[in-house]
């Protein structure tokens, strides 16, 4: 019976959604100037765009294929699936998707959330408190019923978690993947801002916001290069019996980099690694500088750090109080981060050469664990 009512849900609300993107757009819902620019992808590499007969094409990953368009009648290539851009209403699986709206200061175009677990932003808390954005459930435990009750024009996606996409692929929404998790490079990451500025008519805006990023990234990278001495780092910590530490090509690791230090780790993996204390150790016993983000209630410390694991006050960089830190509970890491790299390199540019940077400067993410 239930199955039979949600059926009927979905059709309604198939329909419902069909009516309304066929209706004429007035000046309010007007093709913009955005339309024409040229957009021009220099370090991501999860997507591309070309622009053919006035339709603008965009690949996602090697699979799915997309043709942005502005009237309902316009014929696209075929494998490329028809959006009429800009969307009004769509769905954000994750909070570095949401990072993106909130950049480009397009909240009104989000309906739908997995959740605000370590969520900072007042305007999206209070919109999901008043009903303008509904919870639909994390990933692989999705509430059909409220994604429907979001209406979507179409929803991103992020295909590494645990899915559960199919109920929804059945009321025939188009699902976007959105793969900025997967850049390695942290202005790739940022420069997903131009993808979602293409659903939502924002593309000039999204260029110039990514420009000023660009910009400013790479003179704190210039500047960190000057330094002579190349202090090295170690990331992560013991749960549950391992070391979870990023791999060596992780974006992470990258920024580390960029910022004049050496990441102990020098694999080729992208992701998380899963080490034995003991291998930890040997890598990094003598290292410079720890690094630790988590959760910690309360005011973390290193008596914490000792008690939640004994052997961590043999590291070097426990010895001289040299511990990275930052806590998501206090702050919007996942929720900003990913358009700020630019912040994030200062942030570790300020404590690996402090000497590069105003004595009065606030990080923002990162601070030396007092």
């Amino acid at each position: 019976m239930k199955k039979i009512a949600f059926s009927l849900v979905v059709a309604v609300l198939i329909c419902a959604c069909s009516g309304r993107n066929n209706k004429p757009r007035g000046t309010g819902d007007s093709v913009t100037n955005d339309s024409l620019v040229t957009i021009d992808i220099k370090y991501a590499t999860g997507f591309s765009v070309r622009d053919s007969a006035g339709i603008r094409l965009v690949d996602v990953g090697k699979n799915d294929h997309f043709a942005l368009v502005h009237a309902d009648d316009v014929v696209v290539p075929n494998g490329y699936t028809k959006v009429r851009v800009p969307i009004k209403r769509t769905i954000c699986m994750t909070s570095l998707q949401l990072s993106n709206f909130t950049v480009l200061d397009a909240h009104d175009v989000v309906k739908g959330l997995t959740g605000t677990k370590n969520l900072f932003n007042k305007d999206i808390l209070q919109r999901v408190k008043d009903g303008r954005i509904v919870k639909i459930g994390m990933e692989g435990n999705f509430d059909p019923e409220m994604v429907l009750a979001a209406h979507p024009d179409i929803i991103f996606i992020s295909p590494f978690k645990r899915g559960g996409y199919e109920p929804i692929k059945e009321t025939g929404i188009t699902l976007v993947p959105h793969l900025g998790y997967k850049e390695l490079d942290p202005l790739g990451q940022a420069e997903w801002i131009k993808f979602v500025g293409m659903f939502i008519g924002k593309e000039q805006e999204a260029q110039d916001i990514f420009d000023g990023i660009e910009e400013r990234y790479n003179a704190i990278k210039s500047l960190a290069s000057k330094s002579e001495k190349r202090p090295t780092v170690f990331s992560g910590e013991m749960h549950s019996g391992t070391w979870h530490a990023v791999g060596g090509k992780n974006y992470l690791a990258q920024i580390f980099r960029d910022a004049g230090a050496d990441y102990v780790l020098d694999d080729e993996e992208t992701a998380g690694e899963n080490l034995e204390f003991e291998t930890m150790y040997a890598l990094a016993a003598k290292a410079d500088y720890w690094r630790i983000l988590n959760s910690f209630p309360g005011d973390f410390s290193y008596e914490a750090l000792k008690s939640s694991e004994p052997r961590n006050e043999l590291f070097q960089a426990f010895k001289e109080r040299k511990v990275i830190y930052c806590n998501m509970k206090k702050q919007a890491y996942y929720e900003m981060s990913p358009v700020q790299p630019d912040i994030l390199l200062k942030d570790f540019v300020a404590i690996f050469h402090p000497e590069l940077v105003d004595s009065g400067y606030q990080a923002t993410y990162y601070k030396l664990l007092k």
